[in-house]
């Protein structure tokens, strides 16, 4: 596709990308409301419903800077196609799982297959956009749709469990896929890096081995015992593992991530705004859909539609604002959204059995404003602070502390629930007369109480009566903890970004030096780099030159 045609396609290409990035949203969260149904009828152990969540975010955060590497060597729309292909194969293949196991396998080819996808579609826009200005708002728009594949997940999750089984839920994306492959392969140009370094195999394996064993330990902890000798072992050999990785990556000469990018504060510290942002969301989705279901007694579709103003919001939120940027630097704004999410988290943890649902939904938006406030501009300051032809993996970094941000709220705040719980409900059942099968489930999570509850209430209606009752009172006593730990987490990266996230709205790229024998050289210089959508009149006349190289 040559310039001029690929430049009047501009919006059209992005209307494929947000496409392609739609079914990854989708699937994110339709998964969610799910999850009471798969422990039921699965019978998902607590452990396992994270692994179901988590095994596809690993996977996912995994790949995403080899992905990123190898879109840039050998194209990026190749990259993307590649993903899709997978993706649609593997959303077949975990429609007919059998078993819990089963379908926390093809949840991580999945996951494997998204991490060709999402960073191709930020990489592509990147290269399709030149114009400082038109990008801000394509990235904005590419924020936005982020967090409608949010809204529709839940709600069209909640309809197919009502109408279908459980599989349907994976055979939906079939039709985004589709539709992406076709339109992409007329409206998306192709592009690479043609000076891209050579595969960097050790450095892939050292960050999927150090991230998988690391919240390994997290996500089991809860059952084994966090002082147990296989969870500390994990997060020792995760530790070490990843400080390998990135000894190998400084001292190589063809990194898969040059870590000297976060060098960088403005690269650096919206790294850390975005990882806090989706930790905030995802833990939270983990445990407001099994709230709303299990505590509250919504169906799947009702529950489903109590998530959407998360994602309306995000959607109204994210494109404007670089409106707030234009104001007040990214710094106030980004700093400002992590605080409303913190404050939303706490307000979450305030919850109870009796809540009425629109205070759910009035959290929930809440949330959604912060989470805006932090999406599009923090984006903006990590694709605008690097070189154009090193897209993929700037847009790989983005996505990467993305997707460790939610495994991380998933595995941490979806593990202090389950210790917290498994502990008053261990000695609320302690005396109780039921079987070690029934009182295990019980003991496990919510969903295992609401299934034995089920079970008994034909023959001893009261004592199931009870035990549920003791079971939602447990679980929202869990949540409280839980979520303040959540919103310690969120207010921590808002320090950081008022302490390393520059003020000022031009921001010179830094880019990294050369690497000869072990050795760093002097870096050469950079053209400027001004921060989509918060460029103010002071810095007008640096947008010429910054358009065409940020």
């Amino acid at each position: 596709m040559d310039p001029d045609t690929t430049y009047r396609r501009r919006w059209y290409t992005l209307l494929v990308l947000c496409m392609s990035l739609l079914v990854i949203g989708i699937d994110n969260t339709i998964l969610n409301v799910a999850l009471p149904t798969l422990s039921e009828q699965l019978g998902a152990s607590s452990s396992q419903l994270q692994w179901i969540v988590d095994s596809y975010v690993i996977v996912f955060a995994g790949l995403l800077l080899t992905a990123g590497a190898l879109g840039d060597r050998f194209g990026r729309k190749k990259a993307l196609t590649a993903g899709l292909v997978v993706f649609g194969l593997g959303s077949v293949l975990a429609a007919f799982s059998g078993s819990a196991d089963h379908l926390i396998a093809t949840r991580a080819l999945m996951g494997a297959a998204a991490a060709f996808i999402m960073p191709s579609t930020l990489s592509i826009l990147t290269n399709v956009f030149t114009d400082v200005q038109e990008r801000a708002k394509a990235i904005g728009v590419w924020a936005g749709v982020s967090a409608l594949g949010i809204a529709i997940g839940p709600l069209a999750g909640g309809w197919l469990l009502e109408h279908f089984s459980w599989g349907s839920v994976f055979l939906v994306n079939i039709p985004f896929v589709a539709a992406a492959l076709v339109a992409g392969h007329f409206l998306v140009p192709e592009s690479a890096d043609p000076q891209a370094p050579r595969l960097d195999l050790v450095g892939a394996a050292l960050s999927i081995g150090g991230l998988v064993t690391f919240l390994w330990g997290i996500i089991e902890a809860p059952s084994k015992g966090w002082t147990s000798p296989e969870v500390l072992v994990a997060f020792a050999i995760g530790v070490a593992v990843l400080g390998v990785f990135v000894t190998w990556e400084l001292r190589s000469d063809h990194p898969m991530l040059d870590v000297r990018f976060f060098r960088n504060p403005r690269f650096s510290a919206a790294s850390a705004a975005i990882t806090l942002a989706f930790f905030a969301m995802f833990g939270a989705m983990f445990v407001l859909t099994q709230y709303l279901q299990a505590v509250l007694g919504f169906t799947a579709l009702q529950a489903g539609l109590r998530l959407v103003p998360i994602s309306l919001v995000l959607m109204v939120v994210a494109p404007t604002a670089n409106i707030w940027v234009r104001k007040f630097g990214s710094k106030y704004v980004v700093a400002a959204g992590l605080v409303v999410a913190a404050v939303g988290m706490v307000l979450m943890g305030q919850l109870d059995v009796s809540t009425p649902g629109w205070k759910v939904v009035g959290v929930l938006a809440l949330l959604g404003v912060g989470m805006g406030n932090v999406m599009a501009p923090a984006t903006d300051s990590i694709m605008g602070s690097l070189p154009r032809e090193r897209a993929g993996v700037g847009s790989a970094v983005n996505d990467t502390t993305r997707e460790i941000g939610g495994a991380l709220g998933v595995a941490v705040i979806g593990s202090l629930l389950a210790s917290s719980y498994r502990s008053t409900m261990g000695a609320a059942v302690s005396g109780a007369p039921l079987p070690a099968e029934a009182a295990a489930a019980v003991k496990d999570s919510i969903g295992g109480a609401v299934v034995v509850s089920q079970k008994a209430s034909a023959q001893f209606p009261e004592q199931a009566a009870q035990l549920l009752a003791t079971a939602r009172d447990s679980f929202v006593s869990a949540m409280r903890p839980a979520m303040l730990v959540g919103a310690g987490f969120i207010l921590l990266g808002a320090l950081v970004v008022l302490l390393f996230l520059p003020a000022s709205h031009a921001v010179e790229v830094e880019l990294p030096a050369d690497v000869e024998d072990g050795t760093v050289a002097e870096p050469a210089p950079a053209p400027a780099a001004t921060p989509a959508g918060a460029a103010s009149a002071a810095v007008d006349g640096q947008r010429g030159r910054a358009g065409s190289d940020a």
